[in-house]
C-alpha cells in the first residue's frame, strides 16, 4: 500500500445503520483508490451496549438478557436484507451469535469497568465484519484490519502514536494486499494490553490517528450533513456550509458546540499536516468542508454556541497582592479538575466561566477563604470564528454592533487569532445567533 496516496474514510453509526445504508457506503468506497475504511457501530448499538452494561452493574441479569436478545434480533434482520447468498448469511449470523454469546458470558462473573469496555467494543467488531463480507460478496474485495491489533493508548489513556504507527505498518505488511482495508473506530488496547476505547472523538479520532501515522493523502469524515455550517441550523433559519476551515477554526467550533467534530480528534492530522474533509454520505456529490493548515485571510467563517455555562466572579479581599490572588484562584480550579474557559480580570477581581459545575460548591467554599464570590448560571458562550487577528480592523466592532440590543455579560478577544467569544443569558441565545448571522454573513 502506498500510504502517501491512501485515503482514510470514516463512516459513523447513521451511515452504517441498516443494510440499505451499508450497501450505500459500499458504493461510495468501491472505486480503485487505496483506502482504509473506519467504521462505527450501527446507530443505536453503542447505547444498547451501555444499557446492557448498566444491567450487569445492577445485577439485573434478566434485563441484560432481554437487551442482548433485542440486539441480536436487530442484527439478524439486517443480515437477511444485506446478503444474497444463504451460506454467507449463515456465516455472518454465526459470527453475530458468537458475539451475543460473548455478551451474555459476562453474567457469570463480577462486572467492572474492564468488562464494560470489552462489551462496548462489540458494536464496531460486528460492523466491520458485516461490511467486509458485503464488499467481498459484491466483488469489490476488502481485507479486515483489526484495530485491536494496532491501535494503542499510553498509561494516561492518550493515543500512543509511536507504538500505533509501528504496529499498524507491521499489520499492513502481514495482511493480503488490497486497495480496501476495513477497521474499527473507537476501540483500542491500552498500555496494559486490555480492551479500551479512545473516549474523546471516538471513530473520528481513530481516522485522524491512522491518517497521521501513515501520512495519508486525506482523511474523510462522512456524516449525514453537508459539512460544518456557519451557524446552528437547528436554531438559525438560514445557514450555509463552510467550504474551508483552518484546523484551529474547526477546533474552536467543535469545542464551542458544533457537533460534527470533537475538538481533540483532528489534532493528529493537524500535527502531520493531513487535510481532513467533512462529507455527507446522504449527498456524496456535495463538496463538504475541507479542514487544513491553510487560512482564508480576512474572513469570518462561522458561529457556534455552548450551553450550560456558569460564571464565577471573584473579588479579592485585598489580603493578597495581585499575583498571589490570581495564583490562588487558578490553583483552586486546578485542584478540583475544573477547566476554565473565558477569563476577564482587573487587579482585584476576576470573572471566569466553566462548563462543568460538578465541583462548584467545593470551589466556592475554597475561594471564600480569601475572596467574595458570586455566580451567574444558565449562561451561553457564543464563539465567532475566522481570521480574527487584531490587525484586521473592524471585525470586533461588527460583532459588537450585531449585539447592540442584547445584554452581553463577558467578551473574550485577543487570546486567539481565530475567535471572539461573547457570553449571554440563555434566553438571549437564539436572538444573538440570528443577529450575528444577519450582520456578519447575510447583510445587504
Amino acid at each position: 500500500m502506498n500510504t502517501a496516496k491512501t485515503i482514510i474514510m470514516k463512516f459513523g453509526g447513521t451511515s452504517v445503520g441498516s443494510a440499505e445504508r451499508i450497501k450505500h457506503v459500499g458504493t461510495l468506497i468501491s472505486d480503485s483508490r487505496e483506502k482504509i475504511i473506519v467504521l462505527s457501530a450501527m446507530a443505536g448499538v453503542t447505547n444498547k451496549l451501555v444499557e446492557i452494561s448498566k444491567h450487569y452493574y445492577d445485577s439485573n441479569l434478566n434485563a441484560a438478557k432481554h437487551c442482548i436478545d433485542e440486539l441480536k434480533s436487530k442484527y439478524m434482520q439486517e443480515i437477511d436484507f444485506l446478503y444474497k447468498g444463504e451460506p454467507l448469511r449463515r456465516a455472518v449470523k454465526t459470527f453475530v451469535q458468537e458475539k451475543m454469546d460473548y455478551l451474555w458470558s459476562f453474567h457469570e462473573d463480577s462486572f467492572t469497568i474492564f468488562e464494560e469496555k470489552a462489551v462496548l467494543a462489540v458494536g464496531e467488531l460486528i460492523s466491520t465484519e458485516m461490511m467486509c463480507q458485503h464488499l467481498n460478496e459484491t466483488g469489490i474485495g476488502a481485507v479486515k484490519l483489526p484495530a485491536l491489533d494496532f491501535m494503542r493508548t499510553d498509561k494516561y489513556g492518550e493515543p500512543d502514536m509511536q507504538r500505533t504507527e509501528m504496529l499498524l505498518k507491521e499489520q499492513l505488511s502481514l495482511l493480503p494486499q488490497s486497495h480496501i482495508y476495513i477497521t474499527e473506530g473507537f476501540i483500542c488496547k491500552n498500555a496494559y494490553d486490555e480492551i479500551d476505547n479512545l473516549q474523546r472523538g471516538g471513530s473520528d479520532y481513530t481516522a485522524s490517528i491512522i491518517g497521521a501515522v501513515l501520512e495519508a493523502k486525506e482523511i474523510q469524515i462522512w456524516t449525514d450533513i453537508d459539512g460544518m455550517h456557519n451557524n446552528d441550523p437547528r436554531i438559525v433559519e438560514k445557514t450555509d456550509p463552510v467550504r474551508r476551515l483552518h484546523f484551529e477554526e474547526a477546533a474552536e467550533l467543535a469545542y464551542f458546540g458544533a457537533k460534527i467534530l470533537h475538538p481533540t480528534c483532528i489534532l493528529p492530522a493537524k500535527h502531520r499536516n493531513i487535510p481532513v474533509r467533512l462529507l455527507n454520505s446522504m449527498d456524496p456529490s456535495a463538496p463538504g468542508t475541507l479542514i487544513s493548515n491553510s487560512i482564508e485571510e480576512g474572513k469570518i467563517k462561522a458561529i457556534a454556541a455552548k450551553d450550560n455555562i456558569t460564571v464565577v466572579k471573584i473579588n479579592s479581599s485585598r489580603m493578597l497582592l495581585a499575583h498571589g490572588f490570581m495564583r490562588r484562584v487558578f490553583e483552586t480550579f486546578e485542584r478540583h479538575q475544573t477547566a476554565v474557559d473565558m477569563v476577564t480580570t482587573s487587579e482585584v477581581s476576576v470573572s471566569l466561566t466553566i462548563d462543568n459545575a460538578s465541583h462548584l460548591q467545593d470551589i466556592i467554599s475554597e475561594l471564600k477563604q480569601f475572596a467574595s464570590v458570586s455566580i451567574d448560571s444558565d449562561m451561553v458562550s457564543i464563539c465567532i470564528v475566522g481570521d480574527l487577528n487584531w490587525k484586521n480592523i473592524g471585525f470586533e466592532s461588527a460583532i459588537i454592533r450585531a449585539l447592540d440590543e442584547i445584554p452581553v455579560r463577558m467578551i473574550s478577544y485577543g487570546g486567539s487569532n481565530y475567535n471572539v467569544t461573547v457570553l449571554v443569558q440563555k434566553e438571549h441565545k437564539e436572538m444573538a445567533l440570528e443577529a450575528l448571522s444577519t450582520h456578519l454573513f447575510y447583510h445587504e
